[in-house]
């Protein structure tokens, strides 16, 4: 049977334990933090994130940069020689061009390798949905599916993936185009807060607004509650820097679901440097993923 590796990039959420002991491959992302810039290429742990979001608070600048075909070939490489496949779960395509960058890498090293492959699959997810594939994906491979049985099935899976966040920070959808300086301006002093999702193109649009942080929450929830159906998988909730309000969706949806296996996660800074600090989400698998914006 073809031996693999499972692998990630460092937009992924995980415990780091469970990424430590299960020997997930992870690939580098670089992101900025004022003038510094830094290769992110493990977890890091609590207090570095909450560190980062006090950065962006006090406003530090933060940018990220992408992985080039040339790296994932550099990452790729010395696995395929040892002979290992990668089975490698990407950033949304949606969110950015590294998942195209790891599909050229993947047509390039085919010319090479005949026996091993590096498959790449389009999350169209981003965060705590990547630690849910990432955590299916080992489970999986612990059955003893091949890499085409798990390709496959987590490829169903990203189609009931479900990705509802809430920001606090308008500055930052302004600045990815997702909000005009006005109307950024005017939510700010309203109070209102864009509520987004991971769209069946894995982009990010603002799928509603409504006043207030518990207004927001309610409404995480009642998607949430829409959406879901029994699972085995996780559910992540993922914030930056905002964990009273992680602490209030979890104690809501164990009333609606006792059973949830739920994981608390700071946000990446690969995602993070996007959205600022104060993001909550609910991050589930559940029923087909819809368009709601």
């Amino acid at each position: 049977m073809e031996t693999y590796v499972i692998a990630s990039d460092a937009a992924c959420d995980i415990d780091a334990s469970f990424f430590e002991n299960n020997d997930i491959c992870l690939f580098p992302m670089s992101y900025s933090h004022g003038e510094e810039m830094i290769s992110l290429s493990s977890m890091k742990d609590d207090a570095s994130l909450k560190a980062f979001y006090e950065g962006q608070r006090n406003g530090s600048m933060t940018m990220t940069s992408q992985i080039t075909p040339y790296l994932y070939k550099e990452y790729v490489t010395p696995y395929l020689k040892n002979g290992i496949s990668v089975l490698y779960i990407a950033l949304s395509g949606g969110l950015s061009s590294t998942c195209r960058s790891a599909c050229i890498a993947a047509r390039e090293l085919e010319e090479e390798f005949k026996e091993v492959r590096f498959m790449v699959l389009d999350s169209l997810s981003a965060s705590g949905g990547m630690g849910i594939l990432l955590e299916r994906a080992i489970r999986n491979q612990k059955k003893g599916m091949d890499m085409n049985e798990n390709f496959s099935d987590l490829q169903e899976a990203v189609k009931h993936l479900h990705h509802w966040f809430s920001v606090s920070d308008l500055m930052y959808l302004k600045r990815g185009g997702r909000l005009s300086a006005s109307a950024a301006m005017i939510a700010s002093a309203l109070n209102i807060k864009p509520i987004l999702q991971i769209d069946t193109e894995g982009k990010l649009p603002v799928i509603r607004k409504v006043k207030g942080n518990k207004a927001s929450l309610r409404t995480l929830l009642d998607y949430y509650h829409e959406f879901r159906e029994e699972e085995e998988d996780p559910i992540y909730l993922c914030h930056s820097d905002n964990e009273e309000a992680e602490n209030s969706l979890e104690e809501m949806i164990l009333q609606i679901n006792p059973k949830a296996i739920i994981r608390k996660k700071y946000l990446s800074p690969i995602i993070g440097a996007h959205t600022g600090p104060g993001l909550a989400s609910i991050i589930h698998i559940g029923k087909e993923r819809k368009n709601l914006g």
